[in-house]
C-alpha cells in the first residue's frame, strides 16, 4: 500500500481548525477515488521538547497509481482547494510506502 501523509502544525485556533477539518474538510477527502482508509491521529507530545505538529492524517491506497489518479479527480482537487483555503500555511505533506509487521 502506499499512502499521502498530510502533518499539520498547530492552528492559532484550535477549535475553528478542528469544525472545519472534521465538518468539511475530511468529507470531501472521503469521496475520493480508490482511498481504502483514513487514519487521523492527535500529536499528543514528543519524546523531547514540544511536538511540532498538531494533527496527522494518513490516506491510503493500493498503488501510486489510484493515489495519483484520485488526487487529479475531481474531488481531489476540490479538496485541494479547500485545504489551502484554511490551512495552505499549515500543512506539510508526502508521500510513503506502507509496510506492517505484526508483533508478537
Amino acid at each position: 500500500m502506499v499512502k499521502l501523509v498530510a502533518l499539520y502544525k498547530p492552528p492559532a485556533d484550535p477549535a475553528a481548525f478542528d469544525e472545519h477539518y472534521f465538518g468539511t474538510h475530511l468529507p470531501l477527502v472521503e469521496k475520493w477515488p480508490g482511498l481504502r482508509k483514513v487514519e487521523i491521529s492527535r500529536v499528543s507530545g514528543a519524546p523531547v521538547g514540544e511536538a511540532p505538529y498538531y494533527l496527522m492524517c494518513e490516506m491510503y491506497f493500493d498503488s501510486q497509481a489510484e493515489m495519483e489518479a484520485a488526487l487529479q479527480s475531481e474531488e481531489g482537487k476540490a479538496a485541494a482547494r479547500d485545504l489551502f483555503s484554511f490551512a495552505g500555511e499549515l500543512v506539510v505533506m508526502f508521500f510513503a510506502d506502507s509496510e506492517v509487521r505484526e508483533l508478537g
